[in-house]
């Protein structure tokens, strides 16, 4: 059976490929208009801000991670043809993964990749590496760009981060001025600071931590989704959920709807300038699987990073006898910070697809 998973979008699309300590892992994306102005600065600035190694929360792994335009950008416009960009990955260390290349990682996914394929690149994880996402923002920078030209903001953030949880939702204002401030992509700093406290004495203990991200989308038109099966929250769903580590996604209010009374959760109707608006978002900009013209809200449950220094116990799959594993390495001790621009990323393709699908995007030419 071909490996076949690696594509996601219809018009605006995109194909991600390499492994974690393979020579490059990058992407290759089709459907973006032409004349769009493009450079490598627009992508490296999404790409730092996933790029390991920048404070004591992510992974120690030191690469540069500078991308490389390959094709389908001319004189700093796009052509309209398919954009391949590459990033080579450099500060590759696959000693460790040497020993226990028989031994899967409990919480990784060594064990199903090897039992559904029979063979598989052991070294950091191979293709279900967290490395894969760099095609993803890359790719993700370009829709980024492409929404923002029709009015489009997302922004993300971390809501909840080793047990320590937002006490207040902030405003679109203080997501923006204050979530590339702290490492762990909070908007309120003294919440950022305990949540800093948290992560950290956790992996003193050799430990790791979940959370919760959230993401928004500002300036999305009404109309966006395609029922029955290509609803808009369906899409945004399984895009966020291809999302290493995400274990759950919430639109709106998400599964607190599970404790609310419909007087309590639809969202009253009113006419505000001769326009029908909602009173409140509870619904997260998405009705009947169609955007409604309200914020796009969405939350991501990740789960504690799997990679953890604690002994664990697995099997080892060449003598098919149980195993205890130690594993060495760099690891993120909490995942949260560095899945914010990934989701980012995830919900401008799935709007720049939806927005081109609907009408709203010239498919061709870009203004």
């Amino acid at each position: 059976m071909v490996m076949a998973g690696n594509t996601f979008g219809k018009i605006f699309k995109i194909t991600t490929f390499g492994e974690s300590h393979g020579p490059a892992v990058g992407v290759v994306v089709e459907g973006v208009p032409a004349g769009m102005p493009l450079r490598e600065e627009d992508i490296q600035r999404e790409l730092d801000r996933r790029r390991p190694g920048q404070s004591a929360l992510t992974t120690q792994r030191r690469e540069r991670d500078r991308v490389e335009i390959l094709s389908g950008v001319f004189r700093g416009r796009t052509l309209g043809t398919p954009i391949c960009m590459l990033v080579r990955n450099l500060d590759v260390d696959s000693r460790p993964y040497e020993k226990i290349k028989t031994k899967p990682r409990p919480g990784h996914a060594d064990l199903t990749y090897w039992l559904k394929y029979g063979y598989v690149d052991y070294r950091g994880g191979g293709r279900s590496s967290a490395r894969e996402t760099i095609g993803r923002v890359a790719a993700g920078a370009v829709a980024k760009k492409l929404l923002a030209a029709h009015g489009v903001e997302i922004l993300g953030h971390t809501v909840e981060a080793a047990g320590v949880a937002i006490d207040r939702q902030p405003t679109r204002e203080e997501i923006r001025r204050n979530v590339e401030k702290n490492p762990v992509r909070c908007a309120l700093p003294e919440k950022a600071e305990l949540m800093m406290k948290a992560i950290l004495q956790a992996a003193a203990e050799g430990d790791s931590t979940g959370g919760v991200v959230e993401v928004q989308a500002h300036g999305v038109p009404a109309g966006l989704g395609e029922p029955v099966f290509g609803k808009l929250d369906a899409e945004i769903a399984a895009a966020m959920m291809s999302i290493g580590s995400v274990k759950a996604v919430g639109i709106g209010e998400g599964e607190k709807m599970a404790r609310l009374r419909g007087s309590e959760a639809n969202d009253a109707f009113r006419i505000k300038d001769g326009k029908i608006v909602a009173e409140t978002n509870r619904a997260g900009g998405i009705l009947g699987g169609i955007s409604t013209g309200m914020p796009i809200v969405v939350r991501l449950t990740v789960k504690p990073t799997p990679s953890i220094s604690k002994p664990q116990r697995t099997v080892d799959w060449a003598k098919m006898e149980e195993a205890e594993i130690r594993l060495k390495g760099r690891f993120d001790p909490n995942i949260c910070p560095r899945i914010v621009p990934v989701a980012e990323a995830m919900m401008a393709l799935v709007l720049a697809d939806q927005m081109i699908r609907a009408g709203k995007i010239n498919p061709d030419r870009f203004g």
